[in-house]
């Protein structure tokens, strides 16, 4: 999907961008709780796809119920664990049920990486591998850094074409999942050196500027999954005399534009979508 078209305005791809962002899911989804918490949703039939055998040697059951009165799938903890409300088990549970989806090749792409699970009141419950995340509509946060030159201009970055999502577009400065050992501060400064060769204590202005939310189809898991996201994005001023240096082989290039050239790039469809509603809100759009 694109909010793109030939000689669009960045107006006229802003109003379709948006729309992009908030999309109801391919195909019905249900409610995902995990020791009787919500934490996701999946999509009508999906986890009836995979072997439940790793789950029950491990004592965890994945059965179909109810939930305010509809059908919801539930990941049992066995009674010990359950009724300590044990966050090593809950996390246990939903990495074992991740490895599942991946022997049935139904997950994103594998990172050995956590990102923390919330129930609806925010509170984190546990975590899981990030290549599950998208097929189990799991809420995920994101920080992107608007980085600017002393004299106006927007610094981006192109990402390299072996990422696994939206390779060779371009992006903001820097641009990163939080993951769960990290809270937003130290994500922030963590991205910015591996994307960007930068150190956050160095830029001039660094300030929170907003945050963008998205809910929206996912093509992992054979289009099956279902993105829900929060992105906070910060504003800074990269000092005269430094430039960014990536650090982790995940940026092709950086390029140092001015903001009508970023305008231009991102209505052309050369921008991600998320870097583009970050950039529309750095513009004040």
């Amino acid at each position: 999907m694109t909010a793109s078209s030939p000689g669009a305005s960045f107006d006229q791809w802003l109003v379709g961008a948006r729309q992009l962002a908030h999309q109801p899911a391919r195909q019905p989804c249900q409610p995902l709780r995990v020791a009787g918490q919500v934490v996701g949703s999946v999509a009508e039939g999906f986890l009836s796809k995979i072997s439940l055998q790793r789950l029950l040697d491990k004592r965890y059951q994945l059965s179909m119920g109810e939930h305010g009165g509809a059908p919801a799938w539930s990941l049992h903890l066995p009674p010990q664990a359950a009724s300590d409300a044990n966050v090593n088990a809950t996390t246990d549970a939903l990495n074992t049920l991740a490895e599942a989806l991946r022997d049935a090749n139904l997950c994103g792409p594998w990172r050995n990486e956590q990102l923390a699970v919330t129930n609806p009141s925010g509170e984190v419950v546990g975590t899981v591998e990030r290549g599950a995340v998208r097929v189990l509509g799991i809420t995920t946060c994101a920080v992107h850094l608007v980085g600017l030159a002393p004299d106006g201009r927007m610094w981006v970055q192109k990402r390299s074409l072996n990422k696994p999502n939206d390779p060779g577009l371009w992006d903001t400065l820097m641009g990163g999942m939080i993951s769960a050992a990290d809270s937003l501060p130290q994500a922030l400064v963590r991205e910015t050196w591996e994307e960007a060769g930068l150190h956050v204590h160095t830029l001039a202005g660094v300030a929170h500027g907003g945050h963008v939310l998205f809910s929206r189809p996912s093509s992992e898991g054979g289009g099956a999954g279902y993105m829900v996201e929060r992105i906070d994005w910060f504003r800074a001023v990269v000092p005269e005399g430094m430039a960014p240096d990536n650090q982790d082989g995940e940026v092709d290039e950086f390029a140092l534009l001015p903001l009508e050239e970023v305008r231009a790039q991102v209505a052309q469809g050369r921008f991600t979508l998320e870097a583009g509603l970050v950039i529309a809100g750095f513009l004040g759009l």
